[in-house]
Parts: structure tokens; C-alpha cells; sequence
């Protein structure tokens, strides 16, 4: 049996579990990453646009995840004095009466539900919802997947007892506590001005019977349960450990870079374009969600699309480049050798989503027979950082941005293309130490819930600045210029990327 809960615990245990991998990491009080696991989870594809996983395999995963963090820190489970987890947001993770899946999980790169959005485009529910929730649906938000189950596959509905996040079964998992959190729930069931559950969202999506299937809404840094036994058997933890709410990943991440203050952009380069700002005032637009932030008073304005560094991951896969770090090391190496002169090639990074629409998609345009790999490369990574521009001056034209900007994931750990980054916003670049940020902001969530600091404004002052990158006028102009044929081109394509869409059965 596991360890019960001792004195002296003195380190915060983070887990941040995306759509594809689960990262654990064990971080002293100051928010110093000490050791990291990680484990991937298999996401299936049983029909066109399904995208899921099988939830206990997640928890499986993460259990590996925390396991190997404890192994690499070299340190004792009963060292932890509270955990905290973020996840990835949107998406369905349901439980029956017994707490056992009745499904498996859907992601938020699932497409199933496009007859719902279709519907609700044609309607009044499309305005009325980012009036009342400060978003559009999309077809990866759960309540548009709750509809889309209501009107095709019902008896999944008459089963469910709890609409959790994936944090939540994790949790769930680890204490037995129900809940979720204000920042994962505004993406579909709050009021974006009260910050609460809003019962005429549910009945604006025709959703109203499932109003009770909500779990409890927590703060994000409180304490919603103990590990249990079970939890404690399974990750070697100690029982008894707090385990706060946790938080949406996107939070976690801006907690983890310190950019919890109005004005100060954080920018995660992923599976996800993630460009986001806190704000003290809801301000709502199609192009991004105004969220709630961690703490209430507070919004997260998020202007997102599926299209950053997984680009590049696509692209050492489909043309053999091994997943090491020598292997992104000599693409780096190929796109810097082709960095001088104008940029030669647009690149739309549109292989997941984009920023123009469910029907754009990826394409290198202006290839000729003299251009090389390298350049290649260096068209994908500047296709990257351009779509995150396409967000960014969104956010620009409502909020007052700060003349520096903080970078996470994985653009973030190569020199060039965080430079590329700073000249094309034409922002200073920031980039914090640790590998795991949303981890890293997990425990600090933690570290606030067991009063290791007084407010999260303290928390930021534990962030170390490892680099930073100031635009360079010649590239910045450049870029600037790459940018106009980047969103010409694609405003251009628009009417063809719809006709493609159709002709292929979407």
C-alpha cells in the first residue's frame, strides 16, 4: 500500500495532460522543475472526423506520467504536498451513475458535429451565444457535441451522469471528488458576465434536460479532494495529498510564464495556435473566447486555431526526420541556412485548423525546382508564426498589449523560430525556463491552494527569463511583407477551399 499523508511534504507535483500526451513534473515551492514523465495516448478515428481515446488509457497514462516524474526528481511521493492538474479543454469525457465512462472520450479535434453548426449558423443561436457565453460554438465544444449526440445518438445522454473535462476524470480518478473549474466550464455553460453556470445557455444549444449532469463549479486553486487509496496505489502518492481543482491548460500555461496580468500576451505554440490576454473587462468578438481567467473578476481573451508546431512534427514525420532532439536540431540548422533574402514561399499551417475556417487547408504555395529542404523549412516555420499573427492583431484591435510578449511550447525551445516570432509581431520575446509550463502552472494553482503563496500575482515572481529576442528591422520587414501575401493568398483561396471541402465529402 502507498504511503498516508506525512509532514513535512515540500514539493508540488503539476499535471498537464494535452490531446495526445500527459506531462507530469515535480516542482520545488519556487516553482523549480525538479523531474518529468510524460506518456502519449493513443487517439483513435473510428469514422471521418471522429477523433477519440479511451479514458481509462488516459488515466493509465497519467498514472505513468506522475510515476516516472516521482523516479526522475528522485524523491518520494509523501514528498508532495498538493497536486494540481490542467487539461485540454472542449471535448466530452462522460461518466455514468457508477462513475465509469460511457464512452470514450471525444476530443476537441473532433468534426462530427458540422450538421449542428450548419443549424446554428442558420439561427439565432450563433449571435445570441457569444453575447451570452462570450464565444461562438465550434465543432469541437461540448455543447455542440452534446447536441450532436442528443440528435444522433441519444441513449449516450439518457446513460451520462457528469460532463467532465479531462481534468476532471483525473481527478476523479485520484480523490473521487466531481467538480470542474469556472475557466473549462466558459467555454460553453457560463455567463461570460456573471461567471457562473447559466442555465439559458443549455436551453439556447436545446440542451436544458442536462442541467443537472453539470458537476460543481470550484475555484480553480481550491482544494476539491484528497488522494484516495486507490489514487495513492496507482501513482505512489501519498493519501491524503490536496489535489485543487486545476484549471483549463491554457490557464495553467499563462500562470506558468507569469503572464497573469492585463496587457501581457502569452503565446503557446503547440497542437494549438494559442494567443491569449487577461483582461478586467469582458470584451467579445468571433475571433477569440472571452473566457473566465483562474481568478474571478478576470477574463481570458483566447484566439485560437489548430495550426502551429504540430507542422513541423508533421513534417519529420512524413519525410523521415527522426523525433530527437538531433533531429529537430538539424532542421533548425536547414531553416537558418535559408533565412537570407525575401521569404520565397506562403505556407498555410491549415493541416488541423485555421483561423479562416473549418474548410481552409495546408498548402506550400510559389514552389520551384530550385528551392531546397532548408527552404522549405523555413517557409513552414514562418507559415506558423503568420497564422499566429492572424490572432494576435485580432487581439490587437481591443486590447492594449504590452511591448513584450511570453512563449511556450514546442516553437519555443528553438532560437530561430522564437526570433522569427519576435519579428514578425514586432514584440519582444520572452521565453521562461522549464520545459513544461502548463505543468508548471498546475502546481502553482496547487501551491495556491494550500497557502504556499498568498495570491497569484506572488506566483509570477517566481518566473526565470532564460532568453529574450528583440525584433530585428531587416527581418521584421521581411515578414511584414510575407504576411500581406500570407493573408492575401488565403482570402484569395477561400471560395476554392469551400468547393474542395465539398467535392470531398468534407
Amino acid at each position: 500500500m502507498a504511503a498516508t499523508r506525512a509532514g513535512g511534504a515540500d514539493l508540488l507535483l503539476g499535471v498537464d495532460a494535452g490531446q495526445t500526451v500527459t506531462k507530469a513534473c515535480v516542482f520545488d515551492r519556487e516553482g523549480r522543475e525538479l523531474g518529468a514523465g510524460s506518456a502519449r495516448v493513443q487517439v483513435r478515428s473510428p469514422r471521418p472526423n471522429w477523433v477519440e481515446r479511451d479514458l481509462d488509457e488516459v488515466w493509465a497514462a497519467t498514472v505513468a506520467a506522475i510515476r516516472a516524474a516521482l523516479t526522475a526528481a528522485g524523491v518520494n511521493g509523501a514528498r508532495v504536498g498538493a497536486v494540481g492538474i490542467v487539461g485540454h479543454n472542449d471535448g466530452l469525457y462522460l461518466l455514468d451513475e457508477a462513475g465509469r465512462p460511457v464512452r470514450p472520450a471525444v476530443t476537441a479535434m473532433d468534426t462530427r458535429a458540422h450538421d449542428v453548426l450548419r443549424d446554428w449558423r442558420a439561427g439565432p443561436v450563433w449571435g445570441r451565444a457569444l453575447d451570452l457565453t462570450g464565444q461562438v460554438p465550434y465543432a469541437g465544444s461540448p455543447s455542440t457535441l452534446l447536441a450532436w449526440f442528443a440528435r444522433h445518438d441519444p441513449e449516450v445522454l439518457d446513460r451520462t451522469r457528469w460532463v467532465l473535462f479531462c481534468k476532471d476524470w483525473l481527478r476523479y480518478r485520484l480523490t473521487g471528488a466531481i467538480a470542474t473549474d469556472p475557466s473549462e466550464a466558459s467555454c460553453a455553460f457560463t455567463s461570460v458576465h456573471t461567471q457562473d453556470y447559466a442555465p439559458q445557455a443549455l436551453d439556447l444549444y436545446g440542451l436544458g434536460g442536462l442541467t443537472d449532469r453539470l458537476p460543481p463549479l470550484l475555484p480553480s486553486a481550491a482544494v476539491a479532494g484528497e488522494v484516495n487509496a486507490a489514487g495513492a496505489d496507482a501513482t505512489g502518492l501519498a493519501a491524503g495529498t490536496p489535489v485543487v481543482t486545476g484549471a483549463h491548460d491554457v490557464d495553467g500555461t499563462a500562470v506558468g510564464l507569469g503572464a497573469v496580468e492585463p496587457g501581457l500576451l502569452s503565446l503557446v505554440a503547440g497542437t494549438f495556435s494559442i494567443n491569449q490576454v487577461v483582461s478586467t473587462d469582458v470584451v467579445v468578438d468571433e475571433r477569440w473566447q472571452a473566457r473566465t481567467f483562474v481568478e474571478p473578476g478576470r477574463w481570458l481573451a483566447m484566439s485560437t486555431s489548430a495550426s502551429s508546431a504540430t507542422n513541423l512534427d508533421w513534417w519529420r514525420t512524413a519525410f523521415g526526420v527522426p523525433g530527437t532532439d538531433e533531429g529537430y536540431a538539424t532542421l533548425e540548422r536547414e531553416a537558418a541556412g535559408a533565412l537570407s533574402g525575401p521569404s520565397q514561399l506562403v505556407y498555410h499551417p491549415f493541416l488541423y485548423g485555421s483561423p479562416y475556417g473549418e474548410t481552409a487547408s495546408a498548402a506550400f504555395l510559389g514552389l520551384r525546382g530550385w528551392h531546397t529542404r532548408g527552404d522549405l523549412v523555413r517557409g513552414l516555420l514562418e507559415g506558423v508564426v503568420l497564422g499566429h499573427r492572424v490572432h494576435v492583431d485580432a487581439l490587437r484591435e481591443r486590447f492594449a498589449l504590452a511591448d513584450v510578449a511570453r512563449l511556450s511550447g514546442g516553437a519555443a525551445r528553438s532560437a530561430v523560430w522564437s526570433q522569427m516570432f519576435a519579428d514578425a509581431l514586432d514584440t519582444e520575446i520572452e521565453v521562461a525556463a522549464g520545459t513544461e509550463l502548463g505543468a508548471r502552472g498546475a502546481a502553482l494553482l496547487a501551491a495556491l491552494g494550500v497557502g504556499w503563496y498568498p495570491s497569484l500575482a506572488e506566483t509570477a515572481q517566481t518566473v526565470r527569463i532564460v532568453r529574450r529576442h528583440v525584433p530585428d528591422p531587416t527581418r521584421r520587414a521581411v515578414l511584414d511583407d510575407a504576411y500581406g501575401r500570407f493573408v492575401a493568398v488565403a482570402q484569395a483561396l477561400g471560395p476554392w477551399w469551400d468547393d474542395h471541402h465539398a467535392a470531398s465529402g468534407g
